[in-house]
This record gives structure tokens, C-alpha cells and sequence, in this order.
């Protein structure tokens, strides 16, 4: 990326981010959205009836939902759980049929067969991939099971926790599939380690929460889907007290350094501070902190 890029990627976001003041949170069928305290958005999956299994309406809402809480500028913070006993079953099979209806339909040749199939992974794939676009942090708050996409999906989170009944499972191999919406991608990543990723992606085992704990797939753990909640709400609201120039940049900092050489993202950082040093934020912060007024609050313009 070079510097004109990089400038204009700053500045564009920025531009974005003012642009969604006056903005409300929407409605869906499948999600709820609330705001329980000042700049920090819940989102919960809601369709329990079906153990929160994603169809073709619950997929679309997903990245329509996070693509506009990036620019929703009374959100700083996200809280991502779900309603039921299970946070999310994976892909409803009643929409493995549209798959099998473009794989098997004899009419048409391979080729335009594997661009139509290629067109819709490619589809599910940036609705999982607006949450880690998404510039707000995400807390995945997982309980009951997690399979497949589930997984797929909190793969995108910026930071998980989860219930002590908590399982994850990367199912795909049992339905004749690779995983192919991001855990195989993002998960080694976050494990750092690649014998376990991939024992559980050959042999679709379920992985429980003390597990996922010693390993880093989650960093916390709690006894019941309430506490889970309200810790998750909690951090969110530590997050979202802290200058939203800071935090956004750090998390666009941290998913550039993830994927790119330590001298490109340097020179990545250098280019957003260099913009961003010169805001106000950075002065408030710093008086509360060289004073040590601990208890002061500081107040952050909207972005």
C-alpha cells in the first residue's frame, strides 16, 4: 500500500464516520438490536426456534447489520450474542439445497456452474467479513454450541468469551465440504496452533470451553449465559470510554500488522498517526493521565 492509499484510507474512514450522526438502529428479522448504555450496541442473533441455524435472509442481515454499525456513530463498542440455548448451529440445511440445485443442474457446464457457486460463497463470505472490516470492536459473547459458520463467525470477532457450556465445532467435513467462510483462514491465526487446527477441522470433533480457553480461542469464561452478557457488556463499555479515534485505529492497526510484514506495518501505523496525533483526543487523554485523575471521566466527540 502506498502512501496515497493509505492517506486517503484514513481520511475516507474519518469522512464515513461524521457522515452517521444522525443515524437510528434498524430493524431485522433475525437480529435485535439495542443500545443498554451510552455507545455500546448489542446484537443479538434471534431466531432460536432454530437453534440460530443461518439461511439465506439470517446471512444477508448479518453483513447488512455490522456494515452499518462501522459508520453509526453513537456505537464505540459491540456486544455480539445470541438468544436461546445455542449461539449458532451453522448453515440451515434447508438452504443446501440452492447449492445442490447449481452443483447438480445438468443443464449448464462446470464452468458456469463453479461461477455461480463461486459467486455465492464469495457472498457469504463478506457478510462474515464486515465484522472484522467493521470499525468497532466486537465482543463474541458464545454460549451452548457454536458449529460450523458459527464458528466462522466469531472467527471474525475481535474478542471472545464464552459460557462454561460453551462447545465449537468445525463441522463441514461431516456434510462432504471444506470450511470455506473463514475459520480455516482466521483460526490458526488465533490458536497459533496448527496440529490442533487442524485435528479439529479433519475430524469435525467438538472442542469444549475449557479447551477453547487453554487454547485462545476464548480469553474469558463464566458460569451461566447471564454473566456472560453482562461481563461482555461491561468490557464494551470500557471500550467505548476511550477516545473512538484510538480505538478504531488501533484495530485497523492490529488487523493490517496480522496479515502484512512488521516494516509495512510500521510504516501502516505511522501514516494513521501522523493524521490522527493531530486530534483532540489525544490531549484530553493525555491531561486526565500525566494529572492521574483516575476518576475523571473524559467526554470524546462523536465519530
Amino acid at each position: 500500500m502506498n502512501l496515497r492509499t493509505l492517506v486517503s484510507t484514513v481520511f475516507s474512514t474519518v469522512h464515513r464516520c461524521f457522515s452517521s450522526n444522525a443515524q437510528s438502529l434498524p430493524g431485522f428479522n433475525y437480529i435485535l438490536l439495542s443500545q443498554p448504555q451510552e455507545h455500546v450496541v448489542h446484537v443479538t442473533l434471534n431466531r432460536p426456534e432454530k437453534m440460530n441455524a443461518l439461511n439465506e435472509l439470517f446471512w444477508r442481515e448479518i453483513g447488512e447489520c455490522f456494515h452499518y454499525l462501522s459508520t453509526y456513530g453513537k456505537c464505540r463498542a459491540i456486544v455480539l450474542s445470541a438468544n436461546g440455548r445455542t449461539f449458532c448451529s451453522g448453515i440451515d440445511f434447508n438452504d443446501l439445497a440452492k447449492f445442490a440445485s447449481i452443483a447438480y443442474n445438468a443443464d449448464e457446464d462446470v464452468a458456469r456452474r463453479a461461477f455461480k457457486l463461486r459467486s455465492l460463497i464469495q457472498k457469504f463470505q463478506n457478510s462474515f467479513t464486515t465484522l472484522e472490516k467493521c470499525s468497532k470492536p466486537i465482543i463474541a459473547a458464545i454460549n451452548g454450541n457454536c458449529i460450523g459458520a458459527g464458528v466462522d463467525l466469531i472467527c471474525a470477532a475481535d474478542i471472545r468469551y464464552c459460557s462454561d457450556d460453551a462447545s465449537f465445532q468445525i463441522r463441514e467435513v461431516d456434510i462432504g465440504m471444506a470450511a470455506d467462510v473463514g475459520t480455516l483462514q482466521r483460526l490458526p491465526k488465533i490458536v497459533g496452533n496448527h496440529s490442533l487446527m487442524r485435528e479439529l477441522a479433519f475430524t469435525a470433533r467438538s472442542m469444549l470451553a475449557e479447551e477453547a480457553l487453554e487454547f485462545g480461542l476464548v480469553n474469558r469464561k463464566f458460569s451461566s449465559h447471564s454473566e456472560l452478557v453482562d461481563a461482555s457488556l461491561q468490557i464494551a463499555a470500557k471500550i467505548a470510554a476511550k477516545s473512538p479515534v484510538a480505538v478504531q485505529g488501533t484495530k485497523l492497526e492490529l488487523n493490517y500488522a496480522r496479515d502484512h510484514p512488521v516494516d509495512d506495518s510500521l510504516h501502516s501505523v505511522a501514516i494513521w498517526n501522523m493524521c490522527m496525533l493531530q486530534s483532540e483526543d489525544v490531549m484530553k487523554a493525555a491531561s486526565v493521565t500525566i494529572n492521574r485523575e483516575k476518576n475523571e471521566a473524559v467526554t470524546f466527540d462523536t465519530l
